[in-house]
């Protein structure tokens, strides 16, 4: 790989931005990172890897969507409002895993920042056109600034702490079922710019690891703004493998060497598999509910044996890099 793929994008990106980039590429195509989305307190996914293993994932995912400004309580169903209340206060989980020295990504389910319904950040919920929101002076556009503005005041205390957040925003963008990506590949990338310009530029927020979630080259937004290429993918059932389809599809919306990830994945992947293609997927990040906490889709025993292989970096054998 060239010497240049762990060089942050932001020019100002704090020391601890530069470690845990240099240790991603490091570790490409010999080990990969452990990783579990958790979305409730209750973190039931981490207990039952614990459990199971004995270990811990190292990088852990937390869910933001219950602080969205924007959710509609009075028009809404009794399955949004539990996943919001579970959701309730989930970065005091983050600042846990930030005091055992873990790795931290957040993934934002944004509820739109205007006329939405239920679980707005769906597109079939709400009104709100992406196509208005990038232009300056609407509407949708201020009340998308505000809401950028109120989310980069909740990651401020992290930057404030040194803490590396990789940042996975408007995630899964290529498809149409969110709203940001439902007008288009032209207003997602305009979306990520000025989240990028904004978060960068006027918050300061140096601690971002950039990480795009897309296997869709036209909608790729530029390798000067962004510093991970990842993509989701969730394979059928029981379905182990290394993932190659996905992972020759994501490199090539770029001629630019990347740190590519797994961003979501249902089935646990192969790891074996992956370094005998020689594919450098440096983490996986297995999705939270039932994709964990039931053998519906992978099996205890195979978790077991995954946390266990010589490839896998799990909590005990990350070292410290912030």
């Amino acid at each position: 790989m060239s010497d240049k793929i762990f060089i942050p994008t932001n020019e100002n990106a704090q020391d601890c931005v530069k470690n845990v980039m240099k240790y991603l590429s490091d570790i490409s195509y010999s080990k990969i990172i452990t990783g579990q989305h958790t979305q409730t307190m209750a973190q039931e996914e981490l207990g039952v890897i614990r459990d199971v293993t004995g270990k811990e994932p190292a990088l852990l995912g937390f869910e933001l969507l219950s602080y969205s400004p924007n959710i509609n309580y009075s028009d809404t169903d009794q399955e949004c409002i539990t996943e919001v209340m579970e959701n309730y206060g989930t970065l005091k989980r983050a600042w846990e895993w930030a005091d055992k020295k873990g790795l931290i990504t957040f993934t934002w389910h944004w509820f739109s920042p205007l006329y939405g319904r239920s679980k707005a950040f769906f597109s079939e919920n709400t009104d709100f056109d992406a196509s208005l929101a990038v232009i300056p002076g609407t509407p949708e556009n201020k009340a998308l600034i505000s809401d950028m503005d109120y989310m980069a005041g909740l990651l401020r205390p992290f930057c404030d702490k040194g803490i590396p957040i990789l940042w996975r925003p408007f995630h899964e963008g290529d498809g149409n079922w969110f709203w940001w990506g439902f007008k288009g590949p032209e207003p997602l990338k305009k979306l990520w710019h000025i989240m990028y310009e904004r978060f960068t530029k006027i918050h300061g927020l140096n601690n971002l690891i950039w990480v795009w979630n897309s296997p869709v080259a036209n909608c790729y937004p530029g390798d000067h703004l962004v510093d991970i290429i990842s993509c989701d993918m969730y394979p059928e059932k029981h379905l182990h493998d290394s993932q190659s389809e996905n992972y020759n599809r994501l490199i090539k919306i770029t001629d630019c060497p990347k740190i590519t990830l797994i961003g979501e994945i249902g089935s646990l992947p192969d790891l074996d598999m992956i370094f005998q293609e020689k594919l450098g997927w440096a983490s996986f990040m297995t999705w939270s509910k039932d994709f964990c906490l039931t053998e519906e889709f992978t099996t205890f025993d195979y978790l077991k044996k995954l946390y266990h292989n010589p490839h896998a970096i799990t909590k005990e054998n990350l070292p410290e890099l912030y």
